[in-house]
């Protein structure tokens, strides 16, 4: 543990279950101006399945006015819900439900880029003497050396690899930075009145019963201002990624800080930031520490990033090993204990594939097994735990006969029109363009949630088409079904989850504010750790392989009970000494004291 370390202070906030909700997918009740498309009714009549299942806070993907061309990420208006979804009294109503059943709400908070559509924007576009000009970040063209107009520098765009991440304004001659698409100029942080305008964003929601906000790609707000070009990695690319001049900017630090003293350190609030390549424990710990004063934790990408070709783009293939899975997970988990920082604990959400699909074995033979392994994983390990929709039964991406125009991210459209124009019938090419469609889109995060058996699975009624395609696997993989099952030797992935949060709240000791020490530090596909307090040792042994392993536990390590386990029937597992794994194996202990 860190000497003078407040890692043990208790704080509602560390203890907490986060649920995910990505409002288009959840639920639809056909309230909403799209028949199909998930509402703020269809989240408050399933509240009581979160609460059952053992959740504290929900947040919400964006459900504010937008022109929808990034679901959301794209707002027009920070103070009032895009009727896709319904109103603000449907939101007073969400607060209220959830405040009844002792959760609370977090809103997901995108101050980087607003959309082209934004009030905001529509002036800082009309003029170049617009009050408003400087909100947004402006360029003069360069031109080359054949006197054609060119972006200011050589940045590719997140969502669409192949464009230039300027956008070109011809009225005012001049290029503003949007990252992600042409729709979503980036706002300039640097101008005080922008600063001051995303506070009040944060009081309006706050004030209004919010209890906290999830940060959209928050380390992006502060640019390099000279903004060079970004090296090429990616060789025969017009543009390249330059992440290194617009993540972690010099005055990133600042700009959390002045949120936290102007605004948040006035409210008991829960913050994660979303922070793209950062994984430096030194500029991490600038955010996270005890003592930093800016955000509570923020998301780790290093295991949502573990299949990218690391410094190209995410839309990208990498085989990796399951040591580095435990690698991962244990450098980050000693550095938060040691350096008194604090940790989120995930592996899905809208913007990854399903994890059952990307970490395990998602064939019918191992989906249930594979994904209560890594219910077992994220549950015992230390940090706030964050659960994705639809994880909780273990909900697989995309079938990969599902052809490319059920597909509907902007970033796969942007990627497949950029293979196919490319590689034009390159059968070979475009096959594994369609593969890393279905392992890596943003889209096997989103298809509706499986609620029932029924046409469209419950998402919504069976005379209206949902916005999305219902994964075909639902008439046996849905809410319903797991939470009915019944089988005293067996738990549903669903039950197993509940059984699994109720052991992690049952010994917050342990699993909140406890020691984590590895117990498989070898290249095996063994991740065994343990979780201790002054009273109680937990382990957990993992197989993170479709091959049965052997585990020699450390001699002096005696099991009182085997506790859960996600094969059939009581784990029989021995106390003491070697211990086989079958298959995707995984074991939840109590240790004998020593």
């Amino acid at each position: 543990m860190a000497s003078d370390a407040t890692w043990g202070t208790h704080k509602w906030w560390k203890e907490a279950v986060v649920y995910q909700i990505y409002p288009a997918s959840f639920k639809s009740t056909g309230t909403s101006t799209r028949p199909g498309w998930g509402d703020l009714r269809g989240i408050i009549s399933e509240l009581d399945h979160i609460k059952w299942l053992g959740v504290d806070v929900v947040w919400l993907s964006p459900i504010y006015k937008s022109p929808q061309v990034d679901m959301g990420y794209d707002i027009s208006d920070y103070k009032d819900v895009d009727p896709l979804y319904g109103s603000l009294s449907d939101v007073d109503e969400l607060i209220r439900e959830l405040h009844k059943r002792d959760m609370k709400l977090m809103m997901d908070l995108v101050v980087n880029h607003t959309s082209d559509q934004h009030a905001w924007f529509k002036e800082s576009r009309s003029s170049l003497d617009n009050p408003k000009r400087d909100w947004y970040i402006w360029k003069k063209p360069k031109i080359d050396e054949k006197g054609q107009r060119q972006p200011p520098n050589n940045w590719s765009m997140l969502l669409g690899e192949a464009n230039s991440a300027w956008t070109y304004d011809e009225k005012t001659d001049e290029y503003f930075l949007s990252l992600f698409t042409a729709e979503q100029p980036d706002l300039n942080w640097e101008n005080p009145a922008v600063r001051e305008a995303v506070n009040d964003i944060l009081r309006f929601w706050l004030d209004r019963g919010a209890s906290g906000f999830r940060m959209d790609v928050i380390n992006m707000i502060s640019k390099v201002q000279e903004f060079p070009d970004a090296p090429v990695v990616a060789p025969g690319h017009k543009y390249q990624p330059g992440y290194k001049f617009y993540t972690n900017g010099p005055r990133l630090h600042e700009f959390l800080h002045g949120m936290y003293t102007d605004v948040l350190s006035k409210y008991d609030t829960i913050t994660v930031g979303e922070m793209p390549w950062c994984r430096e424990a030194d500029d991490i710990l600038r955010v996270v520490g005890a003592k930093a004063e800016e955000l509570n934790m923020i998301f780790i990408f290093e295991l949502v990033d573990i299949d990218d070709d690391w410094g190209r783009f995410r839309l990208s293939l990498r085989h990796f090993e399951p040591r580095e899975i435990k690698e991962i997970q244990t450098r980050y988990q000693r550095m938060m204990i040691e350096r008194d920082g604090w940790n989120s604990v995930f592996c899905e959400n809208h913007d990854n594939p399903r994890s059952v699909t990307r970490y395990t074995d998602d064939s019918d033979q191992f989906r249930e097994i594979s994904a209560k392994l890594l219910c077992l994983m994220e549950t015992f390990l230390c940090g706030t735990l964050y659960v994705y929709q639809g994880q909780e039964i273990g909900m697989r991406n995309i079938p990969p006969e599902w052809d490319p125009s059920e597909y509907k991210d902007v970033e796969s459209q942007n990627y497949w029109k950029k293979m196919n124009d490319m590689h034009p019938g390159d059968k070979e090419k475009l096959d594994f363009a369609r593969k890393v469609l279905q392992r890596k889109a943003r889209d096997n995060a989103r298809t509706p949630m499986q609620w029932t058996s029924e046409p469209h699975s419950g998402f919504c009624k069976e005379t209206i088409t949902p916005w999305m395609r219902v994964n075909d696997d639902y008439k046996t993989v849905n809410v319903s079904a797991q939470r009915a099952y019944q089988d005293s030797e067996n738990l549903s992935v669903l039950q197993f989850w509940k059984e699994s949060l109720v052991i992690r709240k049952s010994d917050k000791a342990s699993f909140t504010y406890g020691d984590y020490q590895l117990l498989s530090d070898d290249a095996s596909a063994v991740f065994a750790y343990q979780r201790t307090s002054k009273s109680r040792t937990w382990i957990v042994a993992l197989n993170l392989s479709g091959d049965a392993v052997k585990w020699n536990p450390p001699h002096n390590l005696k099991i009182e009970e085997w506790k859960l386990g996600n094969y059939n029937g009581r784990p029989m597992q021995p106390k003491a000494g070697q211990i086989e794994l079958r298959p995707w194996e995984g074991l939840l202990g109590k240790a004998l004291s020593t």
